[in-house]
This record gives C-alpha cells, structure tokens and sequence, in this order.
C-alpha cells in the first residue's frame, strides 16, 4: 500500500499543504499516467517527482541536461534523506551506483539525455526495477523551444521499452507550439497536459536602456545585498563587468563563460553555490545548470535571445519565492544586431526569429505592465496592473514622438543615409560654426535647425525607438539609413508613441529586498551563522540546510521543542534530527529576558 502523498509532504519535506498543481501532478504521477507539467520556476517541480519516488517501489529515472544542475539537486535529495545518485562522466563511482540500482537502493538515479539513450543504458534498466521516468527541462526535446537538444529526441524508444512505466515531463517555458512538440515527442497523451501558470509575483521586472552600465549595474548590487547574477552577451564583456564590478570591493564578484578553463568554472561555480552574497557576472552557458534558490537579482546587461530565454533566465531569481529583482538593460544597438544575425539562420526560420525580436521590441517599449506582456506571450490573460514592475510602480510619461520621428528619419534621408546619430543630432538642432556641418553643407539643408532646444532631449530616445521597431538601420560604420518601417512614418501612415521613463532616483544603500529577512535581528543572524557552520561541516551550499524563509519562521515563532519545531515550514523528519538540537539551542541561547 502507498504511503499517503500528503503525509511524505510532511516527513520528508516539511511541509503542510502541496502548491500550485503539485497535488495534481503528483496524483497523476502515482496513478501511473503519463503527464506534462508546466510550472515556473521556483514552483517545486523537482517535488512532483520526488515525493513519487519515495512512495512508490522502485527507482525513478531522471533525465537532467546538465551535471552541475543533477549534482545540485542531489545535494538538497540526500539532505531530505532521499537515496539520490547520478550516472555522469564525473561521477568515480558509477560502479557503485549501477550496484545499487539493481539492487534497488536508490529512489532516484540522474542520467544525462545522452546516457539515457543508450542501449547499454537500457540494458541496465531492463535489469532494475524503474518507477517513474521524470524528464526535467523538457522544453530541450521541442524544435520549437528555445534550448533544443537533439539527445532528447532519442528518448522515446526508452520510453517506449517500459510501457508500463508512467513518464512525467517538466518544463518551466513552453509556448503552445513547444507544449504540442513535447506531448507528440515523449508520447504524453493531450490530457495529460497541467499547465499552473507563469507568473513569478515575487520577481519585480525593470526594464531601462543602458546609460552608464556600470554605475547601472553598482545600483542594483548596492540595493540587494544577497546573490546575485549579471548575464552579458560576450565572453569579452563578462571580464570587463566582472572587473570593474570586482574592483569596487563591497562583495565578491566571478567570471563564467565558456572559454575559462573548465576547472576555472567548476571552482567559480562552486564558490557562488556557496556564498549568500556572490555576483556572478556570466554568459548564458551559466544558469541552466544552477539550482540555487537565494538568488536576489538577475540583470541582464543587454538583450536576451527571446522572450521565452528572458523569462527563463530572469526566473533564476527568487526561486525562494521570496522577494527578487529582474532588471534589463537594454541599447538600440542590441536590436540592430539581432535583426543583422537573422540572415545567418535557415531561410524557414527567419519569420520566427522576427518575431522574437518584435517580441522583445514590445516588452522593452511599453508604457504598460511588463508582467502583463510576458504573459500574454504564454497565452495568458493577466491583469492590466501587476503593481510589481517598474512601469506599474512608476507609471511612465507616454508622447506622441511622431513629429520628432519625421524630422529625424528626414535628417537621415537629406544627409544621405550614412551619418550617425551625433551628426544628424548638431544639424537637427542647427548647430553653428560645426566645421564638418559646414563643409558638406549640412548647413544649407531644409532640415537644418528645424528641432528647438525643448525638443532636442527627444532625439535620442526617438532613434532609440525608431531602430527597436526597423524604421533605422546601421550600415557598416555606424550610420543611419532607413529600414523596412521608415517610409510609412514619413508619409503619416503610422504613429510612433514614445515612451519616457521617470527620472532616475538613486537607491538607498543597505537593507535588503523587499525586506526579504529581518535587519538587525541577533536571532535571524545567529541563525544564519549556524546555518553557514553547518553547511561548510556537511560540505554544502547553505540553503540545503535551510532556506531563509525557514530562519525567518524560527526566528518569528521561537519554537522550544521537537514537536513545535515539525510545525516549522521545509523541516522534515531528516532536517530535524540533524539539525534540530542546534537550532533549538540557538533560540533558547537567544530567549527574551523575563522582567525581574
């Protein structure tokens, strides 16, 4: 007989109710169905299959694309006291391992997608006794989705083998498109689709264009005080901004790109595992493989690939659920270079890849809820107003930028389209005695001094705008020339509504955010430094401990014994048997004083 699902929610894991469609998930998972999950992430999809692992006889199977990520989630596996191994290339002891799995001693083995697909794999299987098949970030399986890995598509015939073997597939980003490619691809009948929605309330979206990256990027790091992860778009840009940022000094700052030597990245990576107060400054090849919950802020230091690759990396934050920051930073620039590497990709998929980019144009634009954006792209119908990003907390001044628009785009026409930005900006605003003006007789244009010194602060953000939505292109020098969207503005065939954000405060230095954890609390503090002993004894990162939001209930409710102590949110029967005594003593070390 199957232990009951709510009662392992509580021994192992620790907690009172599931969230979300854990329940959901999880009753389809032990009733043998084959299921699609789709969840956010910070939402507990590695408990949908954990939790059936315990309860069910034999081993689940999980197919994880990354060693870093199948290692971080063994850690928080065997903490809960779950029998977790992983069969990797840098795993010594896969003897050992393959030993135990026939032997059934493990509730749950880790595999990458090409192990997986193996016939010695198989073969291996066909000798154990497997449960479940849980294939995490199931989006790689999809041609549609925005990380595919072709490994994944040579899972099926695994599947297939074990018929009566349910498959549990999980994926935090998959438009319709990638959800019906991952049903078909994994064999996951229609409904078995569980879609629990994409909202992350606790992460606040910014959204600004670069001016001044660094101090841009200092303001965020002085603001949030925990981990933290700055994503850049070139190796070369990663060292600069790990540097500069380094160089400040107020906390630890490290690389992560894929040309550092490999045992460079498994130290870097190891280090902001580790830490409660890390910048990692990094490339997309870090993150995917990252199951760090206290991360307090994502900045991305310019455009990411799509809007899906931004919900997924920005998603990295707060995965606590506690209260995180996601901030882009974005140039026109960006917008041109992306639009440049569509002739580099196949002639089908150019269509798609414009309209990724019309995507992002749109998120980084608007004068409305960033969050609303970034759901109604998921088929979401959300609420006007978040009250959570930056736009709905500092409601921008919307103009009419159509007539600046036209003088520009005609500046650009008049000079011959080969002029940059500075240029075009002296003749608009009639610049006198400027000796390149004058020597090709800019002077002497019908466009010349036609912007007055109250408009002239428009120019800028008006090309902006204009090379986000292809009115403007760049040649190869840096010049302005028209683009596809230039001429309907010119003959008054389309408007252009220019946003203007709120002038710039400058943030506070200390306190943390959103007041995640208690300031200036001796107890919280004492326990996070019991937290930091313990985990460095275990060799562990100090959120497979606890997390923060488990010191903050013992730090609130002060409990004072065992039973007191199993009430407390993410301490199960484990957790409580290692670390409860020294928890307990810390509080009791720590008691209110009674009046004498």
């Amino acid at each position: 007989m199957l232990a009951d699902p709510a009662t392992l929610l509580h021994e192992v894991f620790g907690f009172e109710h599931f969230r979300g469609v854990q329940e959901q998930v999880v009753g389809r998972v032990l009733a043998g169905q084959g299921t699609l999950a789709i969840m956010p992430t910070g939402a507990g999809k590695s408990l949908c299959y954990q939790l059936p692992a315990v309860a069910l006889p034999g081993t689940c199977v999980v197919v994880s694309p990354l060693i870093a990520l199948m290692h971080d989630q063994l850690r928080s596996a065997n903490a809960l006291g779950i029998r977790a191994a992983s069969l990797t290339s840098a795993d010594a002891d896969w003897r050992a391992t393959q030993d135990r799995l026939v032997a059934g001693e493990l509730d749950l083995l880790y595999v990458a997608p090409e192990r997986a697909s193996g016939d010695g794999f198989r073969a291996l299987l066909e000798r154990s006794n497997i449960c479940l098949f849980a294939i995490d970030e199931a989006h790689c399986v999809s041609e549609w989705g925005h990380d595919f890995r072709p490994d994944y598509r040579l899972l099926r015939p695994l599947l297939d083998n074990f018929p009566q073997v349910p498959r549990l597939a999980l994926t935090a980003t998959a438009d319709h498109h990638t959800r019906e490619d991952i049903l078909a691809q994994l064999g996951i009948p229609q409904e078995g689709l569980i879609v629990s929605g994409f909202d992350r309330p606790n992460i606040r979206y910014t959204v600004q264009p670069r001016d001044g990256i660094g101090r841009q990027i200092g303001d965020v790091l002085a603001a949030n005080p925990g981990p933290g992860i700055v994503y850049a778009p070139t190796r070369a840009q990663t060292e600069r901004l790990a540097e500069s940022l380094g160089a400040k000094g107020s906390r630890p700052v490290l690389p992560y790109h894929a040309g550092l030597e490999p045992q460079q990245r498994a130290a870097n990576q190891a280090a902001f595992i580790a830490s409660e107060e890390m910048v990692m400054v990094a490339t997309v090849a870090f993150g995917m493989g990252i199951d760090k919950p206290d991360v307090r802020f994502v900045v991305h230091a310019g455009l990411p690939k799509s809007i899906e690759s931004y919900y997924q990396e920005s998603g990295r934050a707060g995965r606590d659920g506690d209260p995180a920051q996601a901030i882009l930073l974005w140039g026109a620039e960006d917008f041109v270079r992306a639009r440049q590497r569509i002739s580099e990709v196949e002639q089908q998929r150019q269509q798609g890849e414009r309209a990724r980019i019309a995507a992002l144009g749109a998120l980084v634009e608007t004068a409305g809820c960033r969050r609303a954006i970034l759901l109604r792209h998921f088929g979401e119908d959300p609420p006007a107003n978040c009250g959570n990003c930056d736009n709905c907390l500092s409601p921008p001044a919307g103009i009419d930028g159509t007539q600046i628009a036209q003088k520009l785009l005609s500046a650009v026409y008049r000079t011959g389209q080969s002029f940059g930005l500075g240029h075009l900006e002296a003749v608009l605003t009639g610049k006198s005695g400027d000796e390149k003006i004058e020597r090709r007789g800019h002077d002497r244009l019908s466009v010349f001094g036609i912007v007055s010194s109250e408009e002239a602060h428009l120019i800028k953000p008006v090309s902006r705008a204009l090379l986000v939505n292809g009115a403007l292109e760049t040649n190869e020098h840096g010049g302005l020339m028209f683009g596809p969207a230039a001429r309907a503005l010119l003959k008054g065939e389309e408007t252009l509504s220019l946003v203007l954000p709120p002038a710039r405060q400058r943030r506070s230095k200390g306190g943390r955010n959103g007041e995640a954890n208690p300031v200036g609390d001796p107890l919280f503090e004492a326990l996070r430094e019991l937290r930091r002993k313990l985990a460095s004894e275990a060799g562990v990162p100090p959120y497979v401990i606890f997390h923060d939001s488990t010191l903050r209930e013992l730090a609130a409710r002060r409990p004072h014994d065992d039973e007191a102590l199993s009430h407390i949110g993410g301490i199960g029967t484990r957790k409580r048997e290692a670390y409860g005594a020294a928890f307990l003593a810390v509080i009791a070390d720590h008691a209110p004083s009674s009046a004498g």
